[in-house]
């Protein structure tokens, strides 16, 4: 599946999440991350997030999709981080 990931957490989390979320997805902006993963690695990356988050006040939002051909992207100004594709 394709997912677009997007967290807010305290300021002493980011550098966790920010950690975390680098070694499952492609970061692409601020808080914001996306790529192809399987349920499994999905599920494990929560799980370890979900360690560390307090439920009052961070949170994590995943937008699935089933691959990335289904889903139509518009970069308006400064793309953050270029995605290259190459071998």
């Amino acid at each position: 599946m394709y997912v677009i990931l997007v967290y807010d957490v305290n300021q002493k989390r980011v550098g966790k999440m920010l950690k975390l979320c680098r070694k499952y997805l492609h970061w692409i902006q601020n808080s914001t991350f996306e790529g192809a993963i399987s349920e499994v690695k999905l599920k494990e990356l929560c799980n370890k997030a979900s360690e560390f988050m307090d439920n009052d006040t961070d949170s994590l939002i995943i937008f699935k999709s089933r691959s990335e051909r289904w889903l139509e992207k518009e970069i308006v100004g400064c793309e953050k981080n270029k995605l290259d594709n190459f071998l």
